[in-house]
């Protein structure tokens, strides 16, 4: 009776301890409106400038949230089409990636089958008009903005090509672009299936199990891959009914946990599996996060699939798109998400971001605390999911990255392209010596130079040296070392070359076969995916992983 009593008592004094919290936020918000509101009048009627008050509110709204995490943001009416696009998917436009590079807004990647491509756009081409209005020297963003529009409406575009003189005039029809949730999926030889999941728009699980089903009435399946490396993730419900394929109807996937009550969520999977049994691997990295930490997380907790790659990213905050006044919107983190084993994975507690350094706030591989999996293996709360097998990423040299860094890689597929009419299909297409050497003399006549690492250490050391008064003893030894690194350099494109054609085939694959031509490249000599099919075809190393034996 008297722990009743106490736990009455408890209950009293903590609603009232959160009626005066909230009391007193709602005295502060009024105080802060209140002083924000005569700011804003004081500038309008004495600043020496007349004043846009739209871009202060909006810059002083950034600045607030800024004070947040990163995913609560405001949406002013002018990007409530890149929601749209987030959620969906979809937008209206002409189906292009664009660039910019040097000084110009440029075609990097139009969509097969969309306006772009239709109208014989190709990766290169500058924009030098839209609709009459000069977009020379403007951003992505503000080309983009003028690019985009209600479909079935025109776009007028005037457009230069590179080795041509002059430019040249394209009026498109802008369609209703839909961005591909599954760009590529097969079965391999080796009889294991796998798909590409790009993101998690509305109906994309519905298109992930019909791919599957496809699969398995054509072909006697051996395994499964789903590949979610660079998936930022997106709608919740799709990664639970992803989940629903590969685990029994009323398991609990993922709850999530807020201040409100109505954000208190748990998520079960709803309906019959499409199947229990299939080996299954997910391929992941540091670009997999939030919907993709749930679909790996959980099939991970579950023990019903191997998890394949590098560690995610590391997202564990739910965020709600609420409305507000004047056509704007607020995207606002309204709780965090727990998987079954009942771990966090969010890896920055950004309501302590501005009492730490950056340094701390980076990722680190302490383990936090640790959970379970249904078969007992050990698994750990932030810093996202912690692959089963673990691939180390592959490190560019210096050269290659500094190639991809002045766009030459885009470039010479650009000029290779316009020399050649075709290729042979992208699984079979390679990089020939006679390809490699023109992308020598490419390079060469590019006038590119790089400073290696090297060089810019000796750069300081003869600063130091100097100062310290050593130089003249050691210059001969530094005249000698400096020389033989640029004997190395000068061999640095032939010794890399392995690694700098990879990305060469992929560039030229994707000029003649678009997206699906260089994700079908990229797979050619993919780590990640020799060991899925690895684990997937040696099914006792596929089941100690999973009891935690291995």
């Amino acid at each position: 009776m008297k722990s009743i009593k106490l736990a009455v008592i408890i209950m009293v004094l903590t609603a009232i301890n959160a009626m005066g919290q909230n009391k007193n936020n709602n005295f502060e918000i009024s105080k802060s409106i209140d002083i924000y509101n005569n700011v804003l009048r004081q500038l309008n009627m004495y600043y020496v400038d007349e004043i846009n008050p739209a871009e202060l509110n909006e810059s002083a709204i950034n600045a607030m949230l800024d004070g947040l995490d990163p995913y609560t943001v405001f949406i002013p009416e002018s990007q409530i089409e890149d929601v749209k696009l987030m959620t969906t998917g979809e937008y209206g436009g002409i189906g292009s990636i664009i660039q910019y590079f040097e000084g110009k807004t440029q075609i990097s990647e139009p969509y097969e089958g969309f306006p772009a491509a239709k109208a014989g756009l190709i990766p290169g081409d500058i924009f030098l008009e839209v609709n009459g209005i000069d977009v020379s020297g403007k951003m992505t963003n503000e080309v983009s903005e003028l690019l985009k529009g209600t479909p079935g409406t025109t776009v007028k575009l005037k457009m230069q090509r590179p080795g041509e003189k002059e430019p040249f005039e394209r009026e498109l029809k802008r369609e209703k672009i839909k961005i591909d949730d599954i760009p590529y999926s097969t079965v391999f030889d080796n009889g294991i299936g796998y798909a590409i999941l790009s993101q998690f728009t509305k109906g994309c699980a519905k298109e992930l199990k019909d791919v599957i089903v496809d699969m398995k009435k054509k072909h006697e399946l051996k395994g499964f891959i789903l590949d979610l490396r660079g998936n930022g993730g997106g709608l919740l419900n799709e990664a639970v009914e992803i989940v629903n394929m590969f685990v029994p109807k009323n398991k609990l996937v993922v709850y999530q946990k807020g201040k409100v009550r109505e954000h208190n969520y748990n998520h079960y999977t709803q309906q019959e599996p499409l199947d229990l049994d299939i080996p299954l691997v997910i391929l992941v990295n540091e670009g997999s996060a939030s919907a993709s930490e749930i679909v790996s997380g959980s099939i991970q907790d579950f023990d019903r699939g191997v998890i394949v790659g590098q560690r995610t990213f590391g997202k564990g905050l739910v965020q709600n798109i609420l409305p507000m006044s004047y056509n704007t919107q607020i995207k606002v983190t309204v709780a965090h998400y727990y998987l079954p084993s009942n771990r966090c994975i969010q890896e920055i507690d950004y309501s302590k971001k501005n009492k730490k350094t950056a340094d701390t706030l980076a990722k680190n591989d302490t383990l936090g605390r640790a959970f379970h999996t249904a078969n007992g293996r050990v698994v750990y709360e932030g810093h996202g999911i912690q692959p089963d097998v673990k691939i180390e990423p592959t490190v560019a040299s210096t050269i290659t990255t500094h190639l991809y860094a002045k766009n030459l890689f885009f470039k010479y597929a650009n000029k290779f392209h316009r020399e050649h009419k075709s290729i042979k299909p992208a699984k079979e297409f390679q990089i020939t010596d006679k390809i490699y050497d023109d992308f020598m003399q490419f390079v060469k006549d590019e006038g590119f130079t790089f400073t290696s690492q090297s060089e810019k250490e000796i750069k300081e050391l003869v600063k130091v040296a100097k100062s310290e008064g050593y130089l003249e003893e050691i210059q001969p030894i530094l005249d000698q070392a400096v020389d033989k690194i640029k004997e190395e350099k000068a061999n640095d494109i032939i010794n890399n070359r392995k690694e700098i054609e990879e990305l060469l085939k992929i560039e030229i694959a994707s000029r003649y076969y678009y997206q699906k031509g260089r994700i079908i490249a990229t797979l050619d000599d993919d780590p990640e995916l020799t060991k899925a099919f690895e684990v997937i075809l040696n099914q006792e190393e596929y089941n100690n992983i999973l009891k935690g034996t291995k």
